[in-house]
């Protein structure tokens, strides 16, 4: 790996170690909560009817009440792609994953989180890339929440953190890398987008593993030079992709020529000297060479006068 290759890692900032890791919390199914409940409600209300026979059922009645709705409490109703993070007086007590009726403490509080894959695509963003050549891109990333121990309590946002981290990978991958490589070895944003993307999910993956997020996929939507410098840059590209042609049509024509004055001595066609060999290779390489059809010249003398 070259020095080059290594440099987009290495100015990646060092996030602390997580302080807390998911794991799962104790929950039970709250099909049996749910009845007991309903239960102890319709007992209160059977109490308190009774009350009117004798005053001690009010009493009685209000603690089966109070039972029946800390009980109750404790209900929860997970969806698939979600989780709920519960904590209890501040600490962290696990992690309800499992989807449909859930029961737990009821004394616990409980943080709902989204675990689906997520979209998030960046503005279009105008920096200078490693030549200081103004461009514009912008970038999509594919995401979900892996760790939720970590999404919650490690960052204060987890979804501004990613926004804020995928624009900042984004801007130092921008700088490090030239939009179109000057020597043929080097890479480019727009030349090497393969390798480019594999940076950026690296470098992002870096960046977002405290939140406990994981980067599906990384993906450059938009990348062009920036409109003051677009008009020129053009110009420039197909200047180079001009000169690229002629090199080949020139390659192509020499082999060309070297295959007819070997074809001419080969079969004995005519005896070519040195003069007549190089008015020949002239002759034809104008001809492949040329932009525009050639106008045959008939010539009456010979080759020497």
């Amino acid at each position: 790996m070259s020095a080059q290759d290594s440099t987009p890692t290495a100015d990646v900032p060092e996030m602390p170690a997580p302080r807390v890791r998911e794991f799962t919390a104790h929950s039970i199914g709250g099909a049996l909560a749910l009845l007991l409940g309903l239960l102890g409600l319709l007992g209160a209300v059977a109490l308190f009817v009774a009350s009117s026979v004798s005053p001690g059922f009010a009493v009685g009645g209000v603690f089966v009440l109070i039972a029946a709705i800390i009980s109750l409490r404790g209900l929860n109703t997970v969806a698939p792609g979600e989780a709920r993070v519960v904590q209890l007086f501040g600490r962290y007590r696990g992690t309800i994953r499992q989807d449909g009726l859930r029961w737990v403490n009821p004394f616990t509080s409980r943080t709902k989180i989204s675990t689906r894959v997520r979209n998030h695509e960046t503005a279009v963003l105008k920096v200078n890339d490693a030549y200081g050549n103004p461009i514009e891109l912008a970038a999509v990333v594919v995401w979900k929440v892996r760790d939720t121990a970590q999404a919650t309590f490690e960052v204060d946002n987890y979804l501004e953190f990613v926004a804020t981290q995928t624009e900042a990978a984004v801007r130092h991958i921008a700088i490090e890398y030239p939009y179109d490589a000057h020597d043929e070895g080097g890479l480019s944003l727009r030349g090497n987008a393969e390798e480019i993307t594999e940076k950026l999910a690296v470098e992002l993956h870096a960046r977002v593993e405290a939140a406990g997020v994981q980067i599906i996929e990384s993906r450059f939507t938009h990348l062009a030079y920036a409109p003051e410098i677009a008009s020129a840059m053009l110009q420039r590209q197909q200047a180079g992709a001009v000169v690229a042609a002629r090199r080949q049509i020139v390659d192509g024509a020499v082999g060309m020529v070297e295959a007819a004055l070997a074809r001419i001595t080969e079969r004995d066609i005519v005896e070519l000297d040195g003069e007549r060999k190089a008015a020949m290779v002239s002759n034809l390489m104008v001809v492949l060479c040329g932009d525009r059809a050639p106008q045959p010249v008939l010539n009456t003398g010979t080759l020497y006068q």
